[in-house]
């Protein structure tokens, strides 16, 4: 069942269907951070340990994408040592995307993310948080070993 959502998802981003332009209108007019009831990909949010119960939420955020141009010195230089093209990201989007996410939720833990669709301003992802503090998370060892393993 999981092998055939993922060849389903694949399929819809090769062809950009209409299904997914369609989707991802309405995510457009969402807020940049927003929490969802259950996860678009489910093969993957399953992969990635999410789990239907209590103390485990999943995010859907957009990041922006480019702007990876730095500005013009003003003094002169030769163009080949302006150091303004050629220059490169050191953290990918979907780092960015999950640190962002930490940042708003500090009291989950990100238990992993995954890549939604990307249009020419936005790239979207889901993150699985798992709360730590929660009694059906601190009582399952799973996750216990799980959530410490992202905490090393």
């Amino acid at each position: 069942m999981h092998q055939y959502m993922a060849e389903i998802w694949t399929k819809m981003w090769k062809t950009n269907s209409e299904e997914l332009k369609e989707k991802a209108m309405t995510w457009r007019k969402e807020p940049t951070i927003h929490r969802i009831e259950r996860p678009s990909r489910l093969d993957r949010a399953h992969r990635l340990g999410y789990k239907a119960k209590q103390g485990i939420i999943v995010i859907r955020t957009k990041v922006g994408r480019g702007g990876m141009r730095k500005q013009r010195p003003v003094s002169g230089r030769r163009p080949k040592h302006m150091g303004v093209v050629r220059i490169k990201q050191a953290e990918s989007m979907k780092r960015v995307a999950e640190r962002r996410v930490n940042e708003k939720y500090p009291n989950l833990e990100v238990m992993g993310s995954y890549f939604l669709y990307k249009d020419g301003k936005n790239i979207w992802y889901e993150i699985i948080l798992a709360d730590p503090a929660h009694p059906s998370i601190s009582e399952d060892t799973e996750f216990k070993k799980r959530l410490k393993a992202f905490a090393k």
